[in-house]
């Protein structure tokens, strides 16, 4: 295996206790309050939800119910997600997106209806949170993952219900879901192509920035090591994104042929021995023509690169000989679908641990809110669970931004509050304000978003009942501090050494790549069409698995 060989006696030695050093990683600061570039397409999940939430709420006015907004915003928020998907994805996995939030939702709703138990409410509101984490995370849903389904389904744990209100509460729910649905897919009929114009516009975006500056070049923004990196992380997240789109028609076909032709040309990019000023201006000006929705410029290929394309071209024909609807497949005999989650989730999965931290976590910051008196305790189980992440470095960073969010959010809230006293209509047009500027600045950074979420989860509250504005914010303040420390706490506690398993794991995935990989220089043509995508892919998994255990604490 060459260089992927690994010391395994070092490796063994490493992990007894004998002789072994532990290192404690200082965990950052500065770095947790910096503010980043916001992604590209913000404005696309920030207009949805605008549009999901706001008709159901201006409906719900004109009938005097804004009592049931909390069942209409767990479908519209469903509108969130799958933004970064092709369509036909997209649909598919909107529609799980909506049944996994009605199901949670009624989960909650019939528990609330059979018990007034506040202790074991939240035992199952984190519980369910728990579940939200693994699934999540192993079906690799994308932002905003569990939060939203936490966040809702933790707040319809404490709301009074009987059993017999659960059936229109959850029609209510999947009516606004399925208007979510739509909302999400209407683009489509303007920009057909959108999304994997979008995507194979990073790819050239990244490769023009890693060209201007030099593979090997130490004048790179990030180090050339990070900018090879990212460029062979958007090139490979573009090629998936190709692998969903159906060529069902000519049309169709010639247009992703000619996204696969500015693929490869990016790809180009991670083999340049030097910088290369003119092919960047070429990348980015092709990724400005796909992003404006021009047509796709003629793209000339060396003849190995038209050689990979050919292959690309023939592997669709073999994977698409009727109607064309099957994508391309990155790797034989490797699950898919519900059989890829279920092994994400098979024992040894180091998904396991965060899912048994967050159980924890959320356990115990709910009941140390009710232990000190605060009336919603699943503001505490909701904070606990949002701050953790792949690691402990990174779960220290949401807890402080989660924290400074929630303060800077709360002091927002107060200062409203003569807008917000001056009735429904003004509640409703100030949280639809509200979730536009948290998905505005989300991505920038996690504490900015906060700011705003934070005074949107308390209209939500007030919809439902007035409570007085001093014990409103006291309450989520206090839950807020109890939710980031326990959390924190449980994180650092349930160590999750899982992690470096996930490296050794990918290693071996490399491995098998790189040997396969070696087979097509021996003329190995039938492994040509995913051999390279395999090792591609293996090779940015690698990055991820020592990025996260490098992370722990």
């Amino acid at each position: 295996m060459g260089k992927h060989a690994r010391p395994t006696g070092q490796r063994a030695a490493a992990r007894s206790g004998s002789g072994s050093l532990v290192r404690v990683r200082p965990l950052p600061i500065r770095s947790t309050v910096l503010l980043r570039r916001p992604v590209d397409i913000w404005h696309k999940p920030a207009l949805s939800a605008v549009v999901a939430l706001g008709i159901p709420e201006f409906l719900l006015l004109a009938l005097g119910r804004l009592d049931l907004v909390l069942y209409t915003s767990a479908g519209a928020m469903c509108a969130l997600y799958a933004h970064g998907l092709p369509y036909a994805a997209r649909a598919r996995t909107l529609a799980w997106v909506v049944l996994g939030m009605v199901a949670s939702l009624g989960t909650a709703l019939t528990a609330a209806s059979l018990t007034t138990s506040v202790p074991l409410l939240v035992l199952l509101a984190s519980l369910v949170a728990a579940v939200h984490k693994t699934v999540c995370d192993a079906t690799r849903v994308g932002p905003p993952g569990n939060l939203i389904f936490t966040f809702i389904s933790a707040s319809a744990f404490f709301v009074p219900q009987r059993l017999g209100q659960v059936p229109f509460h959850l029609a209510l729910a999947l009516g606004a879901g399925a208007l979510a649905w739509l909302v999400c897919m209407a683009p489509a009929l303007v920009r057909p192509r959108g999304p994997e114009r979008i995507a194979t516009a990073r790819a050239l975006e990244a490769a023009a920035a890693l060209l201007r500056t030099g593979p090997a070049s130490d004048d790179a923004p990030a180090g050339p090591d990070r900018a090879r990196h990212a460029t062979a992380a958007a090139v490979n997240a573009a090629w998936q994104t190709l692998f969903q789109v159906p060529g069902r028609t000519t049309a169709a076909a010639a247009d992703r042929s000619g996204l696969e032709r500015l693929l490869v040309r990016a790809e180009s990019a991670l083999a340049a021995p030097q910088a290369d000023p003119a092919e960047a201006e070429r990348c980015a000006a092709w990724a400005r023509d796909l992003r404006r929705g021009r047509a796709l410029p003629a793209v000339a290929l060396t003849g190995a690169q038209a050689g990979e394309l050919a292959g690309v071209a023939a592997e669709h024909a073999d994977l698409e000989p009727a109607a064309g609807t099957t994508p391309r497949r990155p790797a034989p005999s490797r699950p898919r679908g519900i059989r890829a989650v279920l092994h994400r989730l098979a024992p040894g999965s180091p998904l396991l641990p965060i899912g048994a931290r967050v159980a924890a976590g959320c356990a115990l910051a709910g009941w140390g809110s009710m232990a000190a008196g605060v009336g919603h305790p699943y503001w505490a189980v909701v904070t606990a669970a949002s701050i953790y992440q792949v690691n402990t470095t990174l779960s220290w960073q949401r807890a402080l931004q989660r924290t400074l969010g929630n303060l800077l959010g709360l002091l927002l809230f107060t200062a409203l509050l003569p807008v917000i006293h001056t009735g429904h209509l003004a509640m409703i047009l100030l949280a639809l304000t509200f979730q536009f500027c948290a998905e505005a600045s989300i991505t920038r950074n996690y504490w900015l978003g906060s700011v705003w979420v934070t005074p949107m989860a308390l209209l939500l509250t007030e919809f439902a009942r007035h409570l007085p504005a001093r014990t409103l914010v006291t309450d989520r303040w206090t839950d807020t501090v109890i939710g980031a420390a326990v959390g924190l706490a449980c994180c650092v506690l349930v160590t999750n050494r899982r992690a470096a398993d996930r490296v050794e794991a990918a290693l071996d995935r490399v491995a098998a790549a790189e040997t396969a990989a070696r087979r097509l220089l021996d003329g190995d043509a039938p492994e040509a069409g995913w051999a390279r995508d395999r090792l591609a892919a293996s090779l940015v998994e690698l990055r991820e698995a020592v990025e996260v255990s490098a992370g722990e604490w």
